[in-house]
């Protein structure tokens, strides 16, 4: 299973898309756990790293084309992970599987990395951390689908929102109004997604969030996705 060619341009525009964070399922029972969430999915979310590039350990090649075997909707990888394997990366999980791979500004060889994702016939993204201008995304914005920003410290899990996350948000939707080219690039809020910080991330320009105790753990997920799909954007 995979989605249409063009899933990018299909995705929805009216409101805030929900991106999967499956770092945050059940990963002994991911079948049951995306079946859960499938129908409330536009795009989900994989986190790899190396505990070099970022401090944690995060999943592999095998459990994305498990994934892929599960789901239609678009599989949107994160590489956190050195410049030594990041192209080999790129493609164990092409083979694997992905639709959208997202390498980091911080990478070295940021520019070939790009070229081989798009070389290989995917999507590709830009991520930035804390720390790194928001500028220094407008040079790759030409070549990219997705733009995400991070808004807590690299790979560790339950922090809160940093509290620049906003402000660095409305700086890089400006930057994608202003761009001349023709490409969509969706602006990804990933980090710190809790109930209070949904509405104001939205209000930033968010137009996907990486959801992860937010949909897994909600009591009514039906409820929670409506909720979700309802914030509004500034403008």
């Amino acid at each position: 299973m995979s989605p249409l060619a063009n899933w990018i341009d299909a995705l929805p525009t009216h409101r805030l898309l929900a991106e999967m964070s499956l770092w945050s399922a059940d990963l002994g029972r991911i079948e049951e756990e995306m079946r859960r969430v499938d129908p409330f999915t536009d795009i989900y979310h994989l986190d790899v790293a190396d505990g070099h590039f970022s401090p944690a350990l995060l999943l592999f090649p095998d459990l994305v084309a498990l994934c892929r075997r599960h789901t239609a909707k678009p599989l949107h990888v994160h590489l956190m992970v050195a410049d030594g394997i990041l192209e080999d990366q790129i493609r164990q999980f092409t083979d694997a599987g992905a639709d959208l791979i997202s390498i980091h500004a911080e990478n070295r060889n940021i520019e070939s990395g790009l070229r081989l994702i798009s070389d290989l016939g995917l999507a590709a993204g830009l991520v930035l951390q804390l720390q790194t201008p928001v500028a220094s995304a407008e040079p790759f914005l030409d070549r990219i689908s997705m733009l995400t920003l991070l808004g807590t410290r690299i790979g560790i899990k339950g922090q809160g929102l940093d509290a620049q996350a906003e402000s660095r948000l409305h700086e890089a939707a400006s930057l994608i109004a202003r761009k001349r080219s023709a490409n969509r690039v969706v602006l990804g809020a990933d980090g710190g997604i809790r109930q209070h910080t949904v509405p104001a991330l939205r209000r930033a320009g968010a137009e996907t969030i990486v959801m992860g105790s937010l949909a897994f753990n909600a009591e009514n997920l039906e409820q929670q996705m409506a909720w979700v799909h309802a914030q509004t954007v500034e403008g």
